[in-house]
């Protein structure tokens, strides 16, 4: 199959036009490995395109996404956001994984005027122009909050957007959304709504703690155009997005389903715990905990003799002797909940993209 080597005529990268495909990756040499490489072969004649993985559900592997679908992919994002030619757009991700690629081919696609500044963790630091569009990890948005009115409409992916960002984006102009998806889903294949919604009035714990997430947690995750969801016997979520992918994806997301274009995410089934008989989800109970614990952590099921596994928490930083009779005070938690011990880590290990990597953090123990 012999792939189209054009792109839209409103196409902009660093502000600059091209006359061709051959003038384009010429340019990026001058700036990037990756990009020349990812762009040398999306206008190859091939009709796809290998892509790493990011591990963070098991060790990272290379797979082939088919081109055609990655131009379907952003298609239907500009469409979802209402993002087409002459959209303004910042990519501050690696384009070494999925995420930065897909901002790529947006711009290609729906003719973008598109900037890229190193990948860091304060990716709009110093920038004085105001952007339409930006995707982002969890990390990158907590240190952009001061000069978030830069970006119009924020996509996060990645991870968990902590209980005191929630709070801090509620009143800003920027539309913030969480997404969900997966390199097999060439990124997102369905969005959340993370701000703007009122607070007023949401009872807090003994603390006086708000849970914002539980006020977000109105918003359910949508499909894009031409997605479809059902789950399996274990509650995990199935994916139907012809447009993306030739195959139904299983995953091992446990989910509540709303209908067939609408979920709640609750958690991975490979993060279950089995506490006495008694099945914990670790990312609601570090959802519950994020309102008193500012660095981060993760709750995991560790090996016990009488319990089969005990629910220890897991924390980055210096050891706090008070932490642990905090949490056991702490009323959000049920009995279950409450971790029985908690383990201190100097640092954390990160997958390639920065999440945590929990099976391999635990080994530290």
């Amino acid at each position: 199959m012999k792939v189209k080597k054009s792109f839209h005529r409103n196409f902009k990268l660093q502000g600059k036009t091209f006359s061709s495909s051959f003038d384009l990756i010429s340019y990026s040499e001058e700036f990037s490995k990756d990009i020349t490489h990812f762009l040398k072969e999306w206008f190859d004649n091939n009709d796809f395109v290998v892509v790493k993985t990011s591990g963070s559900t098991g060790e990272p592997k290379k797979i082939h996404l088919q081109k055609k679908h990655m131009e379907n992919s952003a298609k239907a994002t500009g469409a979802f956001f209402n993002l087409f030619e002459k959209t303004t757009a910042l990519l501050c991700m690696s384009t070494e994984f999925i995420a930065g690629k897909m901002m790529l081919v947006r711009a290609l696609i729906l003719g973008w005027e598109l900037d890229i500044v190193t990948p860091s963790s304060n990716p709009i630091k110093g920038i004085n122009k105001i952007y339409d569009f930006c995707a982002m990890v969890p990390l990158q948005l907590h240190n952009s909050l001061n000069e978030i009115h830069k970006i119009k409409k924020i996509i996060v992916g990645g991870g968990v957007v902590s209980n005191d960002i929630l709070k801090y984006i509620q009143n800003v102009d920027t539309e913030i959304f969480a997404t969900y998806g997966m390199t097999e889903t060439i990124t997102h294949i369905a969005i959340k709504k993370l701000n703007n919604w009122d607070i007023k009035g949401v009872k807090g714990d003994n603390s006086g703690n708000i849970q914002i997430s539980t006020v977000v947690s109105n918003s359910k995750y949508r499909a894009l155009p031409n997605v479809r969801f059902s789950h399996d016997s274990r509650g995990c979520l199935i994916i139907l997005a012809p447009l993306v992918s030739d195959k139904k994806l299983i995953t091992n997301d446990i989910v509540k389903l709303i209908n067939d274009t609408e979920f709640d995410w609750l958690g991975r089934y490979d993060n279950i715990i089995n506490s006495g008989g008694i099945k914990l989800i670790p990312e609601q109970i570090e959802e519950k905990l994020s309102t008193i614990i500012k660095e981060r952590f993760f709750v995991a099921g560790i090996p016990d003799k009488i319990l089969g596994e005990k629910l220890m928490l897991i924390y980055e930083g210096e050891k706090d002797p008070f932490l642990l009779r905090k949490i056991q005070k702490f009323g959000m938690l049920t009995k279950f909940e409450k971790p029985k011990e908690i383990s201190f880590l100097s640092k954390f290990i990160n997958t390639p993209t920065e999440k945590i990597n929990r099976k391999e953090t635990i080994k530290l123990l």
